[in-house]
Order: structure tokens, then C-alpha cells, then sequence
């Protein structure tokens, strides 16, 4: 019989249902972080750079870090691969855009080219899915931080770079971006076997299958992560159709 290796990723073991409600993340270095953040986002007179807009996006990505990774759903995506996909998708596609959008004043130097910045966000995005990379993070502390880092410093860094192009490039940067997400659900969804060993035995105690979990988790990733991009374009495409607008009654104007 193969042994059925335990798994104790960052967010813990993977709880049971009667208990994981009370599983909030105490890491000292995490809380330090998110104290020193909130100092600087709710305490006056600090960032005087940031508009009301800014400030407001960059609280909003605290709170949704405070739920992804104080709160009990941390435990919980060491259980299910399906919250695991909710937590990244959450990372890449609100705190990403929010942290973009929040902290572009500060990163005006830095450079943003939309397609490269296209390929880097979807190459994380799916080298974070392999299995084999997906199980070293959840064998080491230090490979989740390197996960979760690289997944949001691209995803923001995509994001940045949809602010800075023109509507068309930016709409047809979305369409690959959803198009590659799309795929890489599908293909989980359809995988005959359960492919990430972490969850070969966390979801039993709450009476999934680990390949129930993993087809659930696939569909979240294809069709929430396709919404999400949709609701964007639709986003730039109004305001680009708005500026033409505005463009061509001040040209009549005129």
C-alpha cells in the first residue's frame, strides 16, 4: 500500500470540519507586516501622495489580505484545492488590480510593457498549477512566499500595464489573459486522475473526492477567472467608447 504523505503547508494542517472556523493565522511576521500597513493606510497624514481613490484601493487590498491569509479560509485552502484556486484568483485578479491602481504614483518609473508583462502574469499563473511546483509550495514555507509573491507581483505588474496602454491593446491583452486562464481550468476539469498530491487525502474528511475537488476547482478557475476579465474589458471598453465620444462632440465644437 502507497503511504499518503502529510502534508503542512504555510496555512497548517489541513483541518476538519468541526474545528476549521477557529483556525486563524497567528504568524508573527505576518501580523508585523499587516500592522505596519495599516499604520500607514488609516493613521492621518501618512501617504499624502495618494488620492482618496488610491488610499481607498490600497485598504481595500489589506482587508481582502487579512481574509486570505489571517482568516480561517487560509486553513481552509489547506484542505480543498478548489479554495486554493479562490485564494490565487483573488490575488490575482482584486488585490493585484487594487495594489496596481493604489500605488501607481510611486511606480510611474517603473516600467510596464504590456505583452511581456501579459506573458510573465500567465507564465507564474501556470507554473503556480503544475503539480509539481503547486506541491514544493506546500512543502516549504519559504517556496508559498516565493508562490504568492511572483503571482501577485505579476499579476500587478499586468494590471499596470493595462493602465498605461490604449483601450485596444489593453482588450486584446485581457482576451489572451482569459483565453490562457480558460484553458489551463479546463484542462484540470478534465483531468481523468487527481494531479495535486497535498490533496490526495485533505478533502476526505469532509467527504469530497480529491478528484471532485480538483474538476470544482478547475471550473472555478475557467469560468469565475473568465467574468472577471470580462467584467475589465467591458470596463475599457466603456471608457474608451466614452472618450471617443467626448472626443468627437468637442471636435464638432470646434
Amino acid at each position: 500500500m502507497q503511504e499518503v504523505r502529510t502534508w503542512i503547508p504555510y496555512c497548517g494542517e489541513a483541518p476538519t470540519p468541526e474545528f476549521w472556523l477557529s483556525r486563524w493565522n497567528l504568524d508573527p511576521v505576518l501580523w508585523a507586516g499587516l500592522l505596519m500597513a495599516a499604520a500607514l493606510l488609516w493613521l492621518p497624514g501618512r501617504l499624502p501622495a495618494l488620492s482618496g481613490g488610491q488610499r481607498l484601493s490600497l485598504r481595500w487590498a489589506w482587508v481582502l489580505a487579512v481574509l486570505l491569509y489571517v482568516s480561517p479560509l487560509c486553513a481552509l485552502s489547506s484542505a480543498f484545492f478548489t479554495v486554493r484556486v479562490v485564494h490565487h484568483m483573488a490575488l490575482v485578479l482584486l488585490i493585484a488590480p487594487l495594489l496596481a491602481h493604489g500605488l501607481a504614483p510611486g511606480l510611474r518609473r517603473l516600467p510596464a510593457p504590456l505583452w511581456p508583462c501579459t506573458a510573465l502574469a500567465a507564465a507564474a499563473f501556470w507554473t503556480w498549477h503544475v503539480p509539481g511546483p503547486y506541491a514544493a509550495a506546500l512543502s516549504s514555507d519559504a517556496v508559498y512566499a516565493l508562490m504568492q509573491l511572483s503571482l501577485l507581483a505579476t499579476a500587478a505588474a499586468f494590471w499596470l500595464a493595462l493602465q498605461r496602454s490604449d483601450a485596444p491593446r489593453a482588450l486584446a491583452a485581457i482576451l489572451v489573459s482569459t483565453v490562457l486562464m480558460g484553458l489551463l481550468g479546463a484542462l484540470i476539469t478534465f483531468a481523468a486522475r487527481p494531479l495535486y498530491e497535498p490533496h490526495f487525502a485533505s478533502t476526505l474528511g469532509w467527504g469530497v473526492s480529491p478528484l471532485e475537488d480538483q474538476q470544482l476547482a478547475g471550473i472555478v478557475m475557467w469560468a469565475p477567472g473568465s467574468i472577471a476579465y470580462l467584467l475589465a474589458a467591458v470596463w475599457i471598453g466603456w471608457r474608451w467608447l466614452r472618450a471617443e465620444r467626448h472626443r468627437g462632440l468637442a471636435a464638432d465644437a470646434a
